[in-house]
């Protein structure tokens, strides 16, 4: 008989994680495609570590799609995704490799959306010509040059995200409880505390200055909202003593220009360097699909499923309950996925795999000098925990995260969550 055939859509961390997942407790059961438009796995977390440290991030953050695959069975289609038809159950594809190929259609039986979002900054003016960030290794490079090969004079930085306009995908989701998914203003802002205090402890190591330089910018009311009022008091405090200039409140940015960035909210601040992080827009094969919200993120429930296509799941930053876009709920998101087609195909009972998402605000961000921060939280969303940590212990976690996905090709041990928030939290 013909094995359910489950196409994965997206080969970064949610789309393979959730590929991997299948096979781990589904087995042999299902035949599963992935399809991506690059065959490269791009490994975000450490490009700011690698950028500040004058390393080019090509050379250690990219990980193989379908050699890496291929170790589980897997089919690997690079292909750019451009349509999914769920009432047909079938996703529309163009092979990636070479320029003018011809769009194909292939049927499943089960499909995983898992292909993150836009980062919209080409819809920020100036950004082409003035602005930098490191979201991929291309603009990673570009702000390494410039900082490392004489283009930065010293003049101000600012550091901060235009505004996200966030669907209404999960507004009635509640994953403890009396708790929701909340609105918010700004993707994720971990990476922008990140490179704020790591890029404070390069200036001082270049003999450039120190966090005065820098202005953090938020479109919200506070930054980092996700973490819970406890860890964001703690963060401005110690920002706030090291000498960071903070705005809040900027809502959208309007322009760059080489001196300036400009805020809707009208502040206008001087800059140098400017180091964005853009509005996540969903697909545009995705919006106004039956499947979809307003802003044409995926609905799912806190088992991942689409409510009105139970075929359909959803994973990582595409999923409309994955707020903030963090790479912590999406590797959670990937064990439920991988868990509910093993049942839905008779390889698990429902007891074992029904266990809902309990999404945590998990990040370690790098501080510069083998030092980083640590924040696990739920209150976000409902739940009890706030917690903040400082110290080099954090830094070998972010470090060693990175060696255990890479060692073991995209497989991290079950025990890894427990083992971090030991060493992190309980171990003195």
């Amino acid at each position: 008989m013909k094995k359910p055939h489950v196409v994965v859509l997206g080969g970064n961390f949610a789309g393979m994680g959730s590929a991997q997942k299948i096979r781990e407790y589904a087995g042999n059961a299902v035949d599963i495609t992935v399809i991506d438009r690059k065959d490269y796995l791009l490994f975000v977390p450490n490009i700011p570590n690698e950028v500040l440290e004058n390393r080019d991030p090509q050379d250690s953050l990219k990980m193989d799609i379908p050699s890496t695959l291929k170790r589980d069975g897997i089919n690997f289609i690079q292909a750019e995704v451009t349509g999914l038809d769920v009432d047909k159950k079938t996703v529309t594809y163009v092979p990636a490799e070479r320029p003018g190929a011809e769009a194909h259609s292939m049927a499943y039986d089960y499909v995983v959306v898992a292909v993150g979002c836009r980062l919209a900054f080409d819809k920020i003016p100036g950004f082409a010509e003035y602005g930098d960030t490191v979201a991929d290794f291309y603009h990673g490079n570009r702000l390494r040059a410039k900082l490392h090969n004489g283009g930065y004079k010293g003049g101000p930085i600012v550091i901060g995200s235009a505004l996200w306009h966030q669907g209404d995908g999960a507004k009635d989701v509640k994953p403890y409880g009396t708790g929701s998914i909340p609105a918010a203003l700004a993707a994720c802002e971990g990476p922008t505390v990140e490179m704020a205090l790591s890029m404070a402890t390069w200036l001082q190591n270049h003999n450039m200055g120190d966090a005065k330089k820098i202005t953090i910018t938020t479109p919200a009311e506070v930054i980092a909202e996700d973490a819970g009022e406890k860890v964001v008091g703690t963060l401005l405090g110690a920002a706030g003593a090291m000498g960071f200039n903070y705005v809040n409140n900027t809502r959208d940015i309007v322009r760059l220009t080489e001196t300036h960035i400009e805020f809707e909210g009208g502040q206008k601040i001087e800059a140098e360097i400017k180091v964005i992080f853009p509005d996540w827009e969903a697909y545009k094969f995705l919006q106004g699909l039956p499947i979809s919200d307003n802003k044409g993120f995926v609905i799912t429930d806190l088992l991942m499923r689409n409510p009105k296509y139970p075929e359909v799941f959803a994973a990582g930053d595409c999923a409309a309950v994955t707020v903030p876009k963090l790479g912590s709920i999406g590797h959670e998101e990937c064990e439920i996925v991988g868990r509910q087609i093993a049942a839905a195909v008779g390889k698990m009972t429902p007891e074992k795999a029904n266990t809902p998402l309990n999404p945590v605000v998990l990040c370690l961000g790098d501080m510069g000098n083998s030092k980083a921060f640590y924040i696990r939280s739920n209150s976000w969303f409902g739940g009890p925990t706030q917690e903040l940590r400082f110290g080099r212990r954090n830094f070998f976690l972010k470090m060693r995260y990175r060696d255990l996905f890479f060692w073991g090709k995209g497989k991290t041990p079950s025990w890894g969550n427990k083992f971090a928030t030991w060493l992190a939290e309980v171990l003195k």
